[in-house]
């Protein structure tokens, strides 16, 4: 909706000004808090502007234009005036100036309240004319409606360029612009998850004053992220023998590029994730992004920090502020996720084709249905140990999910999940600063749900019997892979090659998952930061730190 109207610029037209602010909002069915603050934000703008304004002939006139979309409110209101400046009136400081007369203080008054009332307010002054722009509403779901325009636009464009450009232009336009802009994108959020997760977690442990407490919860923590990725092993098994997928018939769409990938392999073993958890020096998990070296590092540096006597506060403050340095810089690079997104899932659909994602969608669906089980189980889990009603929790996260299903990085995810935890769930920051970065490394059951899909229907397609010993094999071999897996975009596809390795599968099979991966990469995104956010939900209402107000206020979802 937009609508646009003139009035005149004088003080009698303020009413006429708010009835018809008012009446555009009521047509947006606009709640009526909102209603009240928007309509009082649009008087002190107005009276504002008139003040300043130049109506010396009487024939001055105040536009205000109307814009309601997605569930926005923004209103911009211009007159003819001098110049002023609107920010430094703003300052409550002005008010307790000996020397303002009357009409400042109103002045300041009036600021004080317009700048209360909005989101975001802009003034500017451009060839005689005052212009001030505010949003008064903002929609939580904003960022959500951005990303699923774009990740709607790329498919259409990608199906459009496909059928209807050259093969020659496509490949130029994907490899000159399309990769391109991914990669960046995707190298800012690597850049930053280290230094978030490093210092977000010592963070957190610097707030426990009492250690055996933080002993308790992180056990509590690891315990129940142990728990859900046995189950989301079984859930996998149990949704490939349920809908049994896989032909051999697929084998022959296998690409002749699969060894580009099946030659990264990865030797993972329980010893070597256990001794790797200590770095050998302080600077190469930062480098490698290494999530349980950093995680390792930040408890011992937190633990010390605790310790440290007089230095204590001085550090606590360093790190405090380094967080929410980082945080903030997070925040920045993610808002512009909506064109990286509509890079991607246009590059993914440009460049595998549409008749390889048809081929492989009997696996594709079975690995949705076990996704969609886990994700009940996790309903259970809030239902039996949280002991809490599960739809507020779902209900509140569900933005989010599509937020981090369009990342396809459960690192990436993390600062995204903090903000679900803390605004909209109420989860206590000690508890969702340590368990989102642990979660990111320790909990991928996404993962452990697609590794038992794929590896047992390409089994099946290449005629590979699974006897009891190596199922046993392949299970655990699933757990630690997924413990030892990055939590970065393509992980699960090298993980699912060292699994079709181990149970004598020909490597070349995985020719026939490499074009869906991305897509797959995105549910199991999905899945693992549910299950963490789950957790961390749980583990929260066993310790009291859940704020059940947030929790249950429909209004902040």
């Amino acid at each position: 909706m937009r609508e646009k109207r003139q009035f005149s610029a004088d003080i009698q037209s303020l009413d006429e000004i708010t009835r018809f602010v008012g009446g555009k909002l009521d047509e947006c069915k606009t709640e009526r808090r909102n209603r009240v603050k928007a309509v009082l934000a649009v008087e002190e703008a107005a009276g504002s502007l008139i003040s300043h304004g130049d109506n010396s002939d009487g024939a001055g006139k105040i536009t205000v234009v109307f814009k309601a979309e997605f569930g926005n409110v923004s209103i911009e209101l211009k007159a003819d005036g001098k110049e002023y400046s609107l920010a430094d009136n703003m300052a409550s400081t002005s008010l307790l100036n000996d020397e303002n007369n009357g009409d400042d203080i109103q002045e300041s008054l009036r600021n004080i309240i317009l700048k209360s009332l909005t989101a975001d307010i802009r003034y500017t002054h451009k060839n005689g004319v005052n212009y001030i722009r505010m949003t008064v509403i903002r929609s939580p779901r904003t960022f959500l409606y951005r990303t699923l325009g774009a990740m709607v636009l790329a498919i259409v464009c990608g199906i459009l360029f496909t059928a209807f450009v050259p093969a020659e232009i496509n490949e130029n336009l994907n490899n000159m612009l399309l990769i391109p802009i991914k990669t960046m994108y995707m190298n800012a959020l690597k850049m930053i998850v280290a230094p978030v997760v490093f210092f977000s977690i010592i963070s957190c442990i610097v707030q426990f004053s009492d250690l055996s407490a933080l002993g308790r919860i992180g056990g509590k923590i690891i315990g129940m992220y142990l728990f859900t990725t046995f189950i989301a092993v079984a859930m996998g098994v149990g949704a490939f023998y349920l809908l049994k997928p896989g032909d051999a018939a697929l084998a022959e769409s296998l690409v002749q590029d699969a060894s580009a990938i099946t030659s990264k392999t990865m030797e993972v073993s329980l010893k070597d994730t256990i001794v790797g958890i200590v770095p050998s020096d302080i600077i190469n998990p930062f480098l490698k992004a290494n999530m349980l070296q950093l995680i390792f590092m930040a408890v011992i540096c937190g633990v010390a920090t605790g310790l440290l006597g007089k230095y204590s506060d001085m550090l606590t403050d360093l790190f405090s502020a380094c967080n929410d340095l980082f945080l903030k810089v997070t925040t920045m690079i993610i808002k512009v996720m909506p064109i990286a997104i509509f890079c991607s899932i246009m590059s993914m659909i440009m460049t595998p084709g549409i008749e390889t994602i048809v081929l492989a969608l009997e696996m594709v669906g079975t690995f949705i249905l076990g996704l969609f089980m886990m994700m009940a189980f996790y309903c259970i889990l809030i239902v039996v140990m949280g002991r809490i009603n599960p739809v507020p929790f779902v209900r509140k996260y569900a933005p989010y999910m599509l937020q981090v299903f369009s990342m396809a990085s459960s690192n990436a995810s993390i600062p995204i999940n903090m903000e679900a935890c803390e605004k909209k769930i109420g989860i206590s920051k000690r508890i969702f600063s340590l368990a989102l970065p642990l979660g990111a490394t320790l909990n991928m059951d996404g993962t452990c749900v697609y590794l038992g899909v794929f590896a047992l229907a390409l089994a099946k397609t290449y005629g590979v019997h699974i006897t009891e010993g190596a199922m046993l094999s392949m299970l655990i071999s699933i757990v630690v892979l997924s413990m030892g897996a990055p939590g970065i975009p393509g992980s699960g596809l090298i993980c699912l090659s060292v699994l079709l390795t181990q149970i004598g599968v020909p490597v070349e099979a995985i020719g026939l998952v490499m074009g869906i991966d991305s897509l797959c990469g995105m549910f199991r995104t999905m899945s693992n930061c549910l299950g963490d956010v789950a957790v961390s939900t749980i583990v929260a209402k066993s310790e009291g730190e859940l704020d059940m107000e947030i929790y249950n206020n429909a209004n902040m979802a």
